[in-house]
């Protein structure tokens, strides 16, 4: 399979995700619910221009910043104006970063001088600037927290809900759907911090009549697995049958978000990943984003999605720059550390975006999932190196980290509010444990990890950094290798274990070979069909060179007509492969 789509100097982006809250905490407490003074808090200040300048030698180009707006809390800052909300719709103590509360300011835990926060995160953005990458910030277009209301708002702009008719359910001027008759109740089996000590307030949260929930919760009382804490904004479409569309003229929220957007724009955020895009029309999108890119054409957008079948869409009409390849790329990589599935279905990832492999973005850790490492998943960083490879040189597409994936973070243990599942927590108060060795106290040397995190660290620079500077991975085509082999049975090749394929441009050219098989290493011929030496204009009858990019110190010599005789069961490039490993050999 060829992928044709072939764009002349585009860049391949590096993504870094930092949860800003996380990032700089230097306390190794991590009590369950602790409080920000107990378990302490990273602050913009803490993102250091060292910290910058490792990050981009890591092979950065993006820092995606978040939570960084203001957001619901248990914290007070009363002394500045901003209170504590109420802990029956927060979840943990820190609260969600995905329950915005002003959407026009940034969160106070993350300040040195609180009344000074806006200036420190600009301050950040000019770091991050000055190092030569690029900041990205969250959208929430679907949903705000349940006490939103903004106090930092420039002049002239009304909140969410200031203006509504609340005693309809739908109106189209309204920004909030509203239950009539009835009040918001909390969730039965909610309890607030776990069942630790509430803050003075132990009064429940009144609401009334109740809005409908984040989530599209049409219930005045949601499940404590919904989204409780959030109210669903409205697009402009009637919930009662037929549903009729009310988007010409174009509705209050709509324009209501593009001034948000528009102002962070303005302070030089870069870009936003848009938070659950397919819960919003996609008639905003198409929209929202060319308005944007009207006066900011080199904003980025990124689509949080989980629909294949609306890719299309969110592409070619949304204007989206970018989709997360989670239920694809994602999914399969995950199966097959997992043993759960086998390397020939990665075929199929790539058959499936084939006609756009540039616009899709990669990843195999961030907020929502569990940690490599975790010993509930693969229990070592390590394990991930072939599916990681994978991940970050299928495609021209952006790859994405969540910070302390690069030393093998295991997030163990119970924090508060996320509980034990094998994610770092977004809800409470806590730091990396593995991160903050390499952070070593603010020296971002790595100089307290151990050999083992040290040499995962080496890897993802040494991969990241090819993605980044190799032609062929960043603006080559694609051509996969694996059933060519699997059908004439190469010598050694396990379909269920090895996966291989060609990325390549006229100039630049490199195999990729990886082995997800835990315990066993392969011997194997791997071979490159005559018309992939067609494609990348390569003669048949000279020897070419094939020397490993990563650590090995692989380097072999072989005739192209002789690799690509396919009936020889032992014709191929000879590859030694061990468990879980992997080989990018570029081709001179």
């Amino acid at each position: 399979m060829v992928s044709t789509y072939f764009s002349p100097g585009q860049h391949k982006l590096i993504i870094y995700q930092l949860l800003v809250r996380l990032f700089g905490n230097k306390s190794s407490r991590n009590k369950p619910y602790g409080t920000v003074k107990e378990n302490g808090c990273g602050k913009f200040n803490d993102i250091t221009e060292k910290a910058l300048l490792e990050l981009n030698k890591l092979g950065a180009t993006h820092i995606w910043f978040t939570g960084v707006l203001e957001h619901s809390t248990l914290t007070d800052y009363k002394k500045h104006g901003i209170i504590a909300d109420n802990p029956y719709i927060v979840k943990g103590r820190a609260g969600s970063p995905y329950a915005i509360r002003d959407y026009y300011d940034v969160c106070s835990d993350f300040a040195m001088d609180v009344d000074q926060r806006v200036l420190e995160f600009e301050a950040l953005l000019n770091r991050t600037h000055q190092i030569g990458m690029k900041a990205i910030i969250d959208f929430v277009p679907n949903h705000v927290a349940r006490s939103y209301r903004s106090d930092k708002k420039p002049n002239g702009i009304i909140d969410f809900g200031e203006q509504d008719n609340a005693t309809v359910l739908f109106h189209p001027d309204n920004n909030f759907l509203y239950l009539q008759g009835e009040a918001f109740k909390i969730p039965d089996d909610y309890i607030p911090l776990g069942g630790n000590s509430l803050p003075k307030s132990k009064n429940k949260f009144t609401e009334f009549p109740a809005r409908v929930t984040g989530n599209d919760v049409y219930s005045a009382q949601p499940s404590s697995n919904d989204w409780f804490e959030t109210i669903k904004l409205n697009f402009g479409i009637d919930p009662n049958p037929p549903h009729q569309c009310f988007f010409d003229p174009i509705p209050n929220t709509w324009q209501m978000l593009l001034d948000i957007i528009l102002y962070w724009c303005k302070k030089g955020v870069d870009g936003f990943r848009c938070d659950m895009a397919e819960m919003v029309p996609p008639e905003f999108w198409e929209w929202l984003i060319p308005c944007v890119k009207t006066h900011f054409p080199e904003v980025i957008f990124i689509a949080e999605i989980y629909k294949p079948e609306l890719y299309e869409r969110y592409i070619d009409k949304g204007c989206f720059d970018y989709l997360y390849d989670k239920v694809k790329l994602y999914d399969t990589l995950t199966a097959l550390l997992r043993g759960q599935s086998v390397a020939d279905n990665l075929t199929a990832c790539a058959e499936s975006v084939d006609k756009y492999p540039e616009r899709l973005l990669n990843f195999l850790e961030n907020h929502d999932e569990e940690r490599l490492a975790w010993s509930g998943f693969t229990g070592d960083g390590k394990c991930a190196i072939p599916a990681m490879v994978v991940c970050a040189t299928i495609s021209k597409g952006p790859v994405m980290i969540y910070s302390g994936q690069e030393v093998g973070e295991p997030a163990e243990g119970n924090l508060g509010f996320a509980g034990a599942r094998g994610r770092t927590t977004i809800f409470d108060y806590a730091g990396i444990p593995k991160h903050q060795l390499w952070m070593n106290k603010g020296k971002f040397d790595g100089a307290k990890l151990d050999q083992t995190s040290k040499e995962l660290r080496v890897f993802y620079s040494q991969l990241l950094n090819l993605c980044k500077d190799n032609i062929a991975i960043s603006e080559g085509s694609f051509y996969d290798l694996q059933y060519i082999n699997r059908f004439n049975q190469s010598e050694g090749y396990d379909e269920k274990f090895i996966y291989s394929y060609l990325r390549y441009t006229e100039k630049y050219r490199v195999l990729i070979v990886v082995n997800f098989n835990k315990m066993d290493s392969y011997k194997v011929a791997v071979k490159i069909p005559e018309t992939a030496w067609l494609c990348m204009k390569l003669n048949l009858n000279k020897k070419y060179r094939f020397s490993d990019l990563l650590s090995s110190n692989y380097d072999a010599n072989f005739v192209a007509k002789e690799i690509a005789n396919v009936k020889d069961r032992d014709a191929g490039v000879y590859i030694e492969i061990p468990a879980m490993g992997a080989y990018i050999l570029k081709i001179d």
